[in-house]
C-alpha cells in the first residue's frame, strides 16, 4: 500500500481535537498543527503528541511532509488559508523590498516587466476546509480552486458522508418517494455559545445557527434532491443576547433561532427550523416527501414509508461506535451525528489517497459525494438571501456571485446592516 499524504491541521478547537485521532486511526500522519497563537498550538500539540506546531500559516503550508491540509478554524480565517494553499504566491523583489501577491500560473508571465524581479513559490496542497464567512470569501475560494483543478478542494459537509443520506439520495434517484414535493428539516439543540465572547457570537463573522448548521442543511437538501433554491423567505432571531459570561458592553448578534422556506427547482418546497434554545437531547431530522412516499433521517438512521404501506420501515441503522481515543474536551462539543460524519469522511479520504502513485494525487470516486468549493459558494448565497429576507420581510431571490464586487459597495452594505 502506498503511503498516505502527511496532514497539516489548522485549528485548535473541538473539531480539530476530534479530527486528529480520526486521521491517525485511518493511517494518516499529522505532521503539523497551526493555532492562532503559539501558546494554543503548543498546548494542543503536546496533548496530541504532534511534533511540529506553529502560529505561522506558511510554516505549515510549506512543510515538505504536508500534502493535505484540513482547515477547521473560525470562518473569517478560512478563505485566507485555503486560497494560499491552492494558489502559488508570487514574490516580487522591487526597490530592495520583497512584496507578495497571490496569483496562478499566469500571475507573472515570462515576458512581463516584473519577471526578472520575481520568484514564484508554488504551494499546491490538497484542501479540506469548513465554510467561509461571506459570499465574497467563498467566491475567492472558488477562483483559487480553478487554478489547479487537479488539487483536492472540498468543503467538509460531513452530513453528505453519512450512510443514511448516501442511501436516501440513492432511493430518491430510484423513485422510492416518486416525484419529490416537500423537504422538511429541523435541528433542536442547546446554545451554541461558548464560555467567552468569540466569533460564534457575531453574525458578521459567520456566527449563529443559520451559518453554523443551516448552511449544511441547505447544501444537503440540494444534494439529495438535485434541485437548487431559487427563492427564500426567512426569519432570524437572537433571543439570548447576553448570559452569565457574555455581558457588560458585549452582546450577541448572531441568531439562536431561524426559520426559513425555500422554493427550489422542479417545484420542490422546503421548510427548515433551527432552534438553539433547547437543552437536552440533540434533535436532527431531515424528511423528503414525494408523490409515492417519504424518507426521513432521524439522527443517523433512515426510515421510509410508501403511500401504500401501513407503517414505516427501517432502511438504514447506523451502528458505528465512536468515542474511544478522543480527548475529554472533544466529542461532547461535537454532536454524535456530526462526529459519525467526520469518521466516514476521513475513511473516504483514506480510500481516495490510498494506492496512488504519489502522495498528492487522489481518486475522485471515494469522495464523489463531497461538497465542492462551488457548493460552498451556493450555500453562502442562500444564507445571504435568507438574511436579506429576514431584514426585508419579503421573498428574496438567490443570486450567485459571478465576479468579485466592489469593496466600497461591501463596506456600504455592512454599514447599512449595522445601522438597521
Amino acid at each position: 500500500m502506498k503511503l498516505l499524504p502527511g496532514v497539516g491541521v489548522f485549528g485548535t478547537g473541538s473539531s480539530a481535537r476530534v479530527l486528529v485521532p480520526l486521521l491517525r486511526a485511518e493511517g494518516f500522519t499529522v505532521e503539523a498543527l497551526w493555532g492562532k497563537t503559539e501558546e494554543e498550538a503548543k498546548q494542543l500539540a503536546e496533548e496530541m503528541n504532534i511534533t511540529f506546531y506553529t502560529s505561522r500559516t506558511d510554516d505549515v503550508l510549506l512543510h515538505q511532509d504536508v500534502d493535505l491540509v484540513c482547515i477547521n478554524i473560525p470562518p473569517p480565517l478560512t478563505r485566507q488559508i485555503s486560497v494560499k494553499a491552492l494558489v502559488p504566491v508570487v514574490k516580487l523583489q522591487l526597490a530592495g523590498e520583497e512584496q507578495e501577491m497571490e496569483g496562478g500560473p499566469d500571475a507573472v508571465t515570462p515576458g512581463s516587466p516584473c519577471a526578472p524581479y520575481c520568484r514564484q513559490r508554488g504551494i499546491g496542497k490538497n484542501v479540506v476546509c469548513e465554510k467561509a464567512a461571506t459570499s465574497v470569501d467563498a467566491f475567492r475560494m472558488v477562483t483559487a480552486s480553478r487554478y489547479y483543478p487537479q488539487l483536492m478542494s472540498l468543503v467538509g459537509n460531513v452530513l453528505r458522508f453519512l450512510p443514511a443520506f448516501v442511501r436516501m439520495k440513492q432511493l430518491i434517484a430510484e423513485h422510492y418517494v416518486g416525484a419529490v414535493m416537500i423537504c422538511d428539516a429541523r435541528i433542536y439543540s442547546g446554545s451554541l455559545l461558548s464560555s467567552s465572547y468569540g466569533w460564534i457570537c457575531d453574525e458578521l463573522m459567520g456566527g449563529g445557527g443559520l451559518h453554523t448548521m443551516g448552511t449544511y442543511i441547505v447544501d444537503l437538501l440540494t444534494h439529495l434532491t438535485g434541485q437548487k433554491a431559487e427563492k427564500v423567505h426567512g426569519l432570524l432571531k437572537t433571543f439570548v443576547r447576553q448570559n452569565a459570561t457574555i455581558r457588560g458592553i458585549r452582546h450577541v448578534t448572531s441568531d439562536d433561532f431561524c426559520f426559513f422556506q425555500m422554493l427550489m427547482g422542479g417545484g420542490v418546497c422546503s421548510t427548515v427550523t433551527l432552534n438553539f434554545n433547547m437543552p437536552g437531547a440533540f434533535v436532527h431530522e431531515v424528511m423528503v416527501v414525494g408523490s409515492a412516499g417519504r424518507l426521513v433521517a432521524r439522527g443517523a438512521d433512515l426510515y421510509g414509508q410508501k403511500n401504500s404501506a401501513a407503517q414505516e420501515e427501517l432502511l438504514v441503522r447506523d451502528s458505528l461506535a465512536v468515542g474511544a481515543g478522543f480527548p475529554e474536551q472533544g466529542p461532547q462539543d461535537v454532536p454524535l451525528l456530526y462526529l459519525k460524519g467526520m469518521v466516514y469522511m476521513v475513511q473516504a479520504l483514506r480510500q481516495s489517497f490510498q494506492g496512488q502513485g504519489d502522495r498528492r494525487t487522489w481518486d475522485r470516486t471515494p469522495v464523489s459525494m463531497a461538497a465542492s468549493f462551488e457548493d460552498g459558494l451556493y450555500m453562502q448565497s442562500v444564507v445571504d438571501a435568507i438574511k436579506r429576507s429576514s431584514r426585508s420581510g419579503e421573498w428574496e431571490t438567490v443570486e450567485l456571485l459571478t465576479e468579485e464586487p466592489d469593496a466600497n459597495q461591501n463596506l456600504s452594505e455592512t454599514l447599512q446592516r449595522n445601522n438597521l
